[in-house]
């Protein structure tokens, strides 16, 4: 499995195949483009199996994709599309602790990270015996390969998630969110169906609430200088609980920020050039798949992925300590 490049300070290159033979020693419109009066806080049909709550987004066409000066066209980001949507049910936050703890309890899943024995740990949040640290991930140092780090120990084999059950999960990689996806009769979002949700409704704005980011913070990123000083204005280093901060008009939570979420769509840069409008589902084949939404490590002087339009990917394969995802009904 060739290597992808590592974006920033969201995507370390610790792919767990390749890391076993090699491990890491216009002005925007604040109009509403489609009504937000929703029924919100809906369980799901099988709240026995996925407990996350619901939220039901209207059938719509919306524009999809960012050229305005912040866009990073690396990432393909545009051209700015009209993309036509049938109304979906998704998931009003990230997957849970608590919630992948019964899929791994009731089916005794094993994780890759798992697997494996090791996944990729933020340095500052590193809880683990200097022997457990593989080294650097290749391009992004602040990223560590760290034995026995995994969903259930987050920083590393000295943490835990016992006090976290509200926290997103992490440390899942494309493959372990689509075996929960199987067990719990879900699908990952189609990046196009993720982007429509994250707007909430809004046409062509940066953030779900808005253009701005306001003084007190809505999201969940790093303060600070990255990576060296978070000053840990909003409260947490890492990950916070799911419900922190304010849901977006559609009543999603944390749709920026807080974890990277992944999609089912392969990712290719120049996919938007071609795309159909109606549905659209991805390249039919690569190499690494999307991610969307940013994490507690975006900051704007080198990763401003914390945006509706902000695209990321890695292998199928990789985990890390700010990756994971949300769901809707299949």
């Amino acid at each position: 499995m060739s290597e992808p490049q590592p974006h920033a300070c969201c995507a370390p290159s610790l792919g767990h195949e390749h890391a076993r033979a090699a491990a890491p020693g216009p002005a925007a419109s604040t109009t509403a483009q489609t009504p937000v009066s929703l029924t919100l806080g809906v369980p799901p049909a099988n709240a026995d199996r996925h407990p996350i709550v619901q939220a039901t987004i209207p059938a719509q066409t919306f524009a999809m994709g960012n050229e305005e000066y912040d866009a990073r066209p690396g990432d393909g980001e545009g051209p700015v599309h009209e993309v036509e949507l049938d109304a979906f049910s998704i998931d009003t936050t990230s997957v849970t602790n608590a919630a992948f703890r019964r899929f791994v309890e009731e089916t005794g899943y094993r994780t890759e990270a798992e697997t494996f024995g090791f996944s990729a740990v933020f340095y500052l949040a590193l809880q683990a015996d200097r022997a457990d640290v593989m080294g650097e991930a290749s391009g992004t140092p602040w990223w560590l390969g760290v034995r026995e780090a995994d969903w259930a120990h987050p920083d590393g084999p000295r943490s835990s998630v016992a006090d976290r059950d509200d926290h997103p999960v992490v440390h899942v990689s494309w493959n372990d969110a689509q075996a929960y996806c199987r067990w719990a009769g879900r699908r990952l979002p189609t990046e196009a169906e993720w982007e429509c949700a994250s707007r909430g409704g809004l046409r062509q704005l940066r953030y779900p609430w808005g253009d701005e980011l306001p003084e007190t913070w809505n999201c969940n990123i790093w303060q600070g200088t990255f990576p060296q000083v978070n000053t840990g204005e909003d409260g947490w280093l890492t990950t916070a609980p799911v419900h922190t901060y304010e849901p977006n008009a559609y009543g999603l939570w944390q749709m920026v920020g807080n974890v990277w979420e992944w999609c089912s769509d392969w990712w290719n840069a120049d996919y938007y050039g071609t795309s159909p409008q109606h549905t659209p589902r991805g390249p039919s084949f690569g190499e690494v798949r999307v991610l969307r939404g940013g994490s507690y490590l975006c900051h704007n002087s080198y990763c401003n992925r914390y945006r509706n339009a902000a695209r990321s990917s890695n292998t199928p394969d990789s985990s890390m300590g700010n990756a994971g995802f949300r769901t809707v009904a299949a």
